[in-house]
């Protein structure tokens, strides 16, 4: 058996590897390495995927998150609201530009934010709710776009873990990060849609903020050396656009091949009493960019990522310490009882091997080397 990866980007490259190998060679011969037309057409052929008029590549997915809340006019002070369990950068943007991160806690079952508890976190300074559609599958976007409108909010999705997942609402499929007033991606090599270094979108149904966005992403320029926004330097590489058009051909598969491994755990693992597996929402599809499964408590958790791991199966956790208690973010004196649900997710969240090309022997041996575990 070949040896199991956490992610297996190598293995996904040699399927593909002459249209890959072909795309970065064409952007070499061509030599327009920055603003080349592989940018241009890779945007076009995103938006068209995404069923969205507009949208804006970037260097990164942090970057993406910062021009969005850079396009919104917020003012220092202002107050953004997020979940307490993700990535650091969809807080850290928020605290960089001077603007106050006003965190909730998720819902124990979906990871997702807990729509119950924004509002009671809304004051006269709050400006923008940042949903995280986390590990693979949208956040309930009817009610947090309802408590946006009835408060006067924006709402910057943050889909770089669920791009090209569906959101449905009135029998109609709409995709992660085209529902609020932007959407932000990654496309960082391990997302669902990954690039071979860094990168990143947003987008964007709305035209005016689409043409201020691409202003800053790129020194705040409307025409060449004119300057009408403070803006940054954050472009996606002709190289990495022209990796990615490739890619996005596939990404539907990839998905499936995703959701056919999960498919396989959650055969294999729902009966272990100690072990719960993720749940599956009713108003989206999961593409599971994670596979997060849940543990009775940290004893176990720990002592079976260290008994995988011995049996040559990596794991990861996804996050071991939720924003609240990160030492950087101290000076904002959340209170921690506010969010039992994150600090336990923290103690015994454990995420298994996850990607396109895991096979079913594969598949097979990670299951039964956890269900030999006696806890």
């Amino acid at each position: 058996m070949e040896t199991i990866r956490m992610v297996d980007l190598y293995g996904q490259y040699l399927k593909i590897k002459d249209e890959i190998d072909n795309a970065i060679f064409s952007v070499i011969e061509r030599s327009s390495f920055v603003k080349g037309n592989e940018v241009t057409d890779f945007e076009k052929q995103l938006a068209q995927y995404l069923r969205i008029p507009y949208v804006i590549s970037c260097a990164n997915g942090t970057d993406a998150l910062q021009i969005a809340l850079m396009a919104i006019d917020l003012q220092p002070g202002d107050e953004v609201i997020t979940s307490t369990f993700t990535f650091i950068a969809t807080a850290e943007v928020i605290a960089l530009l001077k603007l106050k991160p006003v965190l909730v806690d998720v819902d124990p079952e979906t990871f997702l934010i807990d729509i119950s508890q924004i509002k009671s976190k809304i004051t006269n300074k709050t400006k923008a709710i940042i949903p995280v559609h986390l590990f693979g599958q949208c956040c309930e976007m009817n009610s947090i776009m309802e408590i946006a409108q009835q408060y006067n909010l924006f709402v910057i999705e943050d889909t770089a873990q669920a791009l090209g997942a569906d959101y449905y609402s009135n029998n109609n499929a709409i995709k992660a990060g085209t529902i609020g007033h932007i959407g932000c991606t990654s496309f960082f090599p391990s997302k669902n849609l990954g690039c071979f270094g860094d990168g990143g979108a947003l987008f964007s149904h709305n035209e005016q903020l689409s043409q201020k966005i691409r202003s800053i992403a790129n020194h705040g320029m409307t025409q060449r050396y004119y300057h009408d926004h403070i803006g940054v330097n954050s472009r996606l590489d002709s190289m990495q656009a022209a990796i990615l058009s490739v890619k996005l051909k596939y990404l539907d598969q990839y998905h499936q091949q995703r959701q056919q491994a999960a498919s396989y755990y959650d055969s294999e693992l729902s009966n272990i009493p100690w072990l719960k597996i993720p749940k599956r929402v009713t108003w989206s599809s999961h593409i599971f960019h994670q596979y997060s499964i849940l543990l009775d408590n940290k004893t176990i958790r720990d002592a079976l990522k260290q008994y995988l791991e011995q049996h040559k199966i990596p794991t990861m956790v996804y996050y071991p310490v939720p924003i609240h208690r990160q030492k950087a973010y101290a000076s904002y004196q959340f209170n921690d009882n506010e969010f039992p649900v994150a600090n336990k997710l923290c103690e015994t969240i454990l995420s298994l091997p996850m990607h396109t090309e895991l096979t079913n022997q594969q598949l097979h041996y990670i299951c039964n080397t956890i269900k030999q575990f006696k806890p």
